[in-house]
């Protein structure tokens, strides 16, 4: 047996980690999907083309409540999670697997810069370059890793940027609104121009707003990281292996979850109701009502994940959440795959349906895709080891070629 596949009987993988990060990447395909892909504000003309119905609006809604900032919010905290276990793996057989981590970072760096010619809300290289900081933390005192975390969804990171922003751009001086001309401009790139122009434009100006969106006052890309220090802790503390008698930790989860999530929603829906109709993102207190905003987001992915863990002690619940295991398996090629299925449909370089389809309809289209990716995936993992990317990332990351077909 090759000494690859030993060391995975050596290392089993917990397979409730993978049912949940399929199940999260399910979440992300609603979000894209009711999003056309266009990752970047909406023009209002637009908005009210996918949602002509009251039922259209229902669908939306839904989709921005319990998938918007909570699934992105999930999966980063399983690449904290998915980090220890590589690290601990590396530790128990004698070695130090941090530089092999850097070394796989880079790969994911190409991987998700690809990606984001396609799909410019791409996330692999924000996990890439946030990675690199992930690895000084792996020895860090589980304390300091909660508190930074802590801080890090609390806001420091907007409240630092606009202390010395006032609210300005930190990457580009153009705004991200849904009536700004640039959001117009790239609007119409997507309806009318080419592969190669859409390229371009992602390559460049998409990383330049996504920089805005990740590091300036919107601050996505500190949660993204706060997250990854709580998957880094959860791992420590073995949660996943022994999630069957951890019944007063999950109680705690979601109990405090649902405090903290009412309490996020009265302050944030006071904050900016007081604000008026129009509220600019200018003042510090619409920085604390994002920070309400990213506290109610955080609240409802630690419920998701209570409640995922409560179902999947049950039998029932469990036979339906098992099968997105293999979906999880390979989730890196699946999320790549359905932005380019997603983008085809909906950009003018493929079939152009953007803003033409009600989110009624893309509801169930991003069902079927899901479907379908999860039928793949599983008929896939009888023949292969590893998904398409997942094998060219690991052949990559230990500079050889892995086994790849299974003896059927």
């Amino acid at each position: 047996m090759p000494t690859t596949i030993q060391n995975q009987s050596a290392f089993q993988r917990i397979e409730v980690i993978d049912a949940l990060r399929g199940f999260s990447l399910a979440g992300i395909v609603f979000c894209h999907m009711l999003e056309n892909f266009v990752a970047s504000p909406i023009p209002m003309t637009a908005i009210e083309a996918m949602n002509p119905s009251i039922i259209d609006q229902i669908a939306d809604g839904f989709v921005s409540f319990l998938f918007r900032g909570k699934f992105f919010a999930l999966f980063s905290f399983l690449f904290g999670l998915s980090f220890f276990i590589q690290m601990d793996n590396g530790s128990k057989r004698g070695t130090s697997f941090g530089g092999r981590f850097f070394w796989r970072l880079v790969i994911l760096f190409a991987i998700g810069f690809l990606h984001s010619m396609f799909y410019r809300g791409d996330i692999l290289t924000l996990y890439a370059f946030l990675g690199v900081f992930l690895i000084p933390f792996y020895k860090v005192n589980n304390k300091w890793l909660l508190g930074i975390a802590a801080l890090l969804f609390l806001g420091i990171g907007r409240y630092v940027v606009f202390y010395f922003t006032n609210g300005e751009g930190l990457f580009t001086k153009e705004e991200l609104s849904p009536d700004s001309p640039m959001i117009a401009a790239y609007f119409e790139l997507l309806q009318n121009g080419s592969i190669i122009e859409v390229f371009k434009s992602n390559a460049i100006e998409g990383n330049i707003n996504k920089s805005e969106f990740q590091f300036g006052v919107f601050s996505r890309g500190y949660l993204t990281f706060g997250f990854f220090l709580l998957g880094l802790f959860i791992g420590r503390i073995e949660f996943f292996k022994n999630y069957l008698t951890k019944k007063k930790l999950i109680k705690r989860l979601w109990v405090g979850a649902l405090i903290l999530l009412g309490i996020s929603i009265v302050s944030m829906a006071g904050i900016f109701s007081s604000m008026g109709p129009d509220v600019q993102f200018n003042s510090w207190t619409s920085m604390f009502g994002l920070t309400f905003f990213d506290l109610m987001n955080v609240a409802m992915t630690i419920l998701i994940v209570a409640i995922f863990i409560i179902l999947y002690k049950k039998n029932k619940p469990k036979k339906f959440l098992e099968k997105f295991i293999p979906y999880g398996k390979m989730a890196l090629t699946n999320y790549v795959f359905q932005s380019i299925v997603g983008t085809f449909i909906f950009f003018g370089w493929g079939l152009g349906y953007l803003a033409k389809i009600p989110n009624s309809y893309v509801f169930l289209m991003a069902i079927v895709i899901i479907t379908i990716q999860m039928w793949l995936s599983k008929i896939w993992q009888k023949y292969f080891y590893y998904g398409p990317l997942e094998w060219i990332w690991r052949s990559l990351t230990f500079f050889k070629l892995m086994p790849m077909k299974r003896k059927i």
